[in-house]
């Protein structure tokens, strides 16, 4: 009973927001992504100031939603769902009024940018082949855990014909298309901080990304000329 009762005040605080957790970066940063670039984005469920001291066994802090064992801690849809992402900008006022230090999310996939993801190692290791080819990418966003290439939208057919004309793809390789989500900067999760790796050039015309087509060839062959070892992967 008093797990149940702990979840529920969890849950109404997560609701009602807290002045303590009012962040007017978070705010500016999901006007921008909506009005100016015109990526429809949502609040995450976030991290509930009642738990933000506590830590599970992985160094963690809990997520607010009522799953204590969330695997994504703060950083996915729960109230609003994913299907409420919106370009509009009272909205977007109206949620980071309420709730002021929620995660912006991205809702990737329609005409939004998807991602390509890696783990924090590999993915060092493949923004440095890379450059170091001089292949072009966009904004990439970077957690402790994972780095986020920004792409173009892409359909899941045509995904399919790229994996399936490789010899070999990364087994932590992770595609973030229609229905999926990426928590950008300046957000704070149960994971820590998000960032940008590459930050997108100032201006109020949204960022350029690359084909997938091109982050995925470029991202394997560099992997596979750096040698990276499995455990990386």
């Amino acid at each position: 009973m008093r797990e149940i009762l702990g979840r529920r005040r969890r849950l109404l605080s997560w609701r009602i927001g807290r002045k303590s957790d009012q962040s007017p970066a978070l705010l500016g940063a999901a006007i921008t992504f909506a009005t100016e670039w015109h990526w429809p984005v949502l609040p995450g469920v976030g991290i509930d100031s009642q738990v933000r001291r506590a830590i599970d066994t992985e160094g963690d802090r809990r997520c607010a939603c009522p799953d204590p064992e969330c695997g994504f801690p703060g950083a996915h849809p729960l109230d609003p769902g994913l299907l409420a992402a919106t370009t509009d900008e009272r909205m977007v006022r109206w949620w980071w009024t309420n709730r002021p230090g929620a995660p912006v999310l991205l809702a990737t996939g329609g005409r939004a940018p998807c991602a390509v993801s890696l783990p924090a190692a590999a993915g060092a290791r493949a923004l440095a082949a890379l450059d170091e080819a001089g292949v072009r990418i966009g904004p990439v966003v970077a957690t402790p855990a994972r780095v986020f290439i920004l792409v173009a939208p892409y359909s899941m057919e045509q995904l399919g014909a790229l994996l399936y004309a490789k010899d070999w793809v990364p087994g932590s390789l992770r595609f973030h298309g229609d229905g999926g989500y990426v928590a950008l900067p300046p957000s704070e999760t149960g994971r820590g901080q998000v960032r940008w790796e590459r930050a997108p050039l100032r201006g109020s015309a949204a960022p350029w990304v690359p084909d997938v087509e091109a982050v995925v060839d470029a991202v394997v062959d560099a992997l596979t000329r750096t040698g990276v070892s499995a455990p990386e992967l």
